[in-house]
């Protein structure tokens, strides 16, 4: 009987008897400004709505940087101080959570490739899950190594697309059977029409393009910059809006080159009362309001290996038309008619693409349907149950590699001698009920 067999022999249930286990969460969190942040947020929040029971924090810092935590932020790595991962990973195994769940970027964890996390790992005596929020393909050398060691030492590993999973499998070796798709949370709202929310804007009877997210320039803003032209030429009531900061370590070395080169290509298009330039970090009610308020959303991402969106996903889960470059995330989230990929740099395809939904009224209604039906599946509650069951199987995992072989091999031989008996039981009667028949 293989080992999988066993595990689900044994352990039904968790061997606690929860059915909800308590976490430590771990990653970047508000009020610090980052993608990861905002989900480390949304995922403790819908888990412990589950049961109502308050799960605590520990926060990955930057370096130099200080932030006003809430209180269940209990403990912080500094990103850049080795000796803190240590600190930190003592603090995990004496807190009582029972399962550590780690939000992971590369870019999140000090040294090459955010190799310090490793440390920590090394330390930890608990269950813990990772989450990829990025897996590249092609890695080189020490990406490969880093990525490996992660899974290697996690019980189990969460990727945020199906595409994610076949890239830890093809390019790094991991076994997919240690990979749970799970995708990227989105607040549960009604479909409503676009119309009802302009106002709060200043933009009713005006047809709404948006962008939204932390400014930089792998965004790709300039090239739907450029094809507004062509889009308003034919659409004199649309509106543009691109809503967002510029990120936190963009401004550190650039300062705000990159919007300003925008607003300047704007005003050279003679394009200013037509675009809506909002310079503010976007809070998820914030997205959602400004979503319900959009008509098309567009996603001009430089990045084919992009492997995840959050805007992109709160903007399907709204029922809007999605017109997004055709990254790794883009295809996958977009099939089946839920949105419009075009090639990357193509300010053409980009125009062409926007006329064709707002030409044709049945097409944008096909999209907005297929889209906010497929948002459903990723709503926050669901999310955080898939979450749910992978902390779980984290447990049983861990609590098969912590029985002794002997244990093992003892378990096996009582639950293969009983299938044998039965086996010879049930051969026994049907030879005897044979004769019988015979005679």
């Amino acid at each position: 009987m293989s080992a999988a067999a066993l595990s689900t022999l044994l352990f039904r249930t968790p061997l606690n008897g929860k059915q909800k286990p308590r976490v430590l969460f771990i990653g970047s969190y508000p009020p610090r400004e980052c993608g990861i942040a905002t989900f480390t947020e949304d995922i403790r929040s819908a888990y412990d709505s589950l049961s109502d029971e308050a799960s605590d924090v520990l926060a990955i810092t930057d370096t130099g940087k200080t932030y006003d935590y809430p209180a269940y932020v209990g403990a912080q790595i500094i990103r850049d101080d080795r000796q803190s991962y240590l600190k930190a990973a003592w603090f995990a195994n004496d807190h009582d959570a029972e399962v550590i769940s780690i939000q992971h970027e590369y870019g999140l964890f000090g040294g090459e490739r955010g190799a310090y996390v490793l440390d920590f790992l090394g330390e930890l005596r608990k269950p813990v899950i990772i989450t990829l929020h990025t897996t590249l393909p092609d890695p080189d050398q020490q990406l490969r190594f880093v990525t490996r060691e992660l899974c290697n030492r996690s019980d189990g590993i969460i990727v945020l697309a199906y595409a994610g999973r076949r890239i830890l499998e093809e390019h790094y070796g991991i076994d997919a059977r240690k990979v749970h798709v799970v995708l990227h949370g989105v607040p549960d709202v009604p479909l409503r029409r676009s119309q009802h929310f302009k106002r709060s804007l200043g933009l009713e009877n005006k047809t709404v393009l948006a962008t939204f997210g932390l400014l930089s320039r792998g965004k790709g803003i300039e090239y739907v910059i450029e094809a507004l032209p062509a889009i308003f030429e034919r659409h004199p009531d649309a509106h543009y809006l691109l809503l967002g900061e510029t990120h936190p370590e963009v401004k550190n070395y650039e300062g705000e080159a990159y919007r300003e080169s925008l607003q300047q290509r704007v005003a050279e298009l003679g394009l200013a009362d037509r675009v809506t330039f909002k310079n503010h970090y976007m809070q998820d009610d914030e997205v959602v309001a400004s979503l319900e308020a959009t008509d098309i959303y567009v996603s001009p991402s430089l990045d084919p290996n992009q492997i995840v969106s959050g805007t992109l996903s709160y903007a399907v889960a709204c029922g809007r038309v999605v017109v997004a470059t055709e990254s790794t995330y883009a295809k996958e989230l977009l099939a089946d008619g839920r949105g419009i990929t075009v090639p990357f740099r193509d300010s053409q395809s980009v125009s062409a693409a926007v006329n064709a939904v707002l030409d044709d009224a049945h097409l944008r209604s096909s999209i907005e349907t297929a889209a906010y039906r497929f948002g459903r599946s990723m709503t926050w509650p669901k999310v955080a149950r898939a979450y749910q069951n992978t902390f779980c199987a984290a447990m049983e995992h861990r609590a098969m590699r912590s029985v002794p072989a002997a244990a093992l091999d003892s378990s096996t031989s009582q639950l293969w001698n009983g299938a044998l008996q039965r086996h010879a039981s049930t051969l026994t009667t049907s030879l005897s009920e044979s004769g019988s028949r015979g005679k």
